[in-house]
């Protein structure tokens, strides 16, 4: 079974596995498959769109019962948890759509919101809204990068073969550098 069918056959299925946790990487190559023809752009979206959810929903409940006690454990930078859970509570429609755009907010964002006690009826519209414009937006640039990268992905096969010999014969003048300078030092 070739890559393309593994794809086709499993991707959506990745693509909620794998936007559960992280996602801009894997969104982004939803959206390149979904260029190629492997998936349908708006499947990719929906999918990228239900992991990012659940798993900030997910993150949100630990922050509702765990949040408080594991936020004490960060001594350092209980000024800063401070200043985010003040700013969940004068702007949280902001904060609960903007922490899924916020580089390295993406776990600890949905924790913090939930140990601020944010209503579940609050919380849920917008990380399914805020779900679905991020999905849309990265999904949307994996497509476009899919026009760029598409032509070179085709002759992939041709690349490797390349990069496969280069280093083979690199391989093989370091082999025969070393077996030299070992012969060298042998008469030495």
């Amino acid at each position: 079974m070739d890559i393309n069918a593994l794809i086709e056959q499993y991707g959506y299925a990745a693509l909620v596995i794998g936007s559960v946790a992280e996602g801009e990487t894997i969104t982004l190559l939803g959206g390149v498959a979904a260029h190629q023809g492997l998936l349908k752009f708006p499947l990719v979206v929906a999918a990228v769109a239900l992991g990012g959810m659940i798993g900030d929903q997910l993150l949100y409940f630990l922050g509702v019962r765990f949040g408080p006690a594991l936020l004490r454990r960060f001594s350092r930078h209980q000024k800063k948890i401070q200043r985010a859970q003040k700013l969940i509570q004068r702007h949280p429609y902001l904060f609960v759509i903007g922490t899924r755009f916020m580089y390295g907010f993406r776990i600890i964002g949905p924790l913090l919101i939930g140990a601020s006690r944010l209503p579940p009826k609050i919380f849920l519209p917008l990380n399914i809204l805020g779900a679905i414009v991020w999905a849309l937006i990265f999904s949307t640039l994996g497509y476009a990068g899919g026009e760029v990268i598409g032509p070179w992905l085709h002759s992939l096969d041709q690349h490797l073969r390349h990069w496969v010999w280069l280093i083979g014969v690199l391989v093989l003048v370091v082999l025969i550098r070393l077996w030299l300078k070992r012969r060298e030092n042998k008469r030495d």
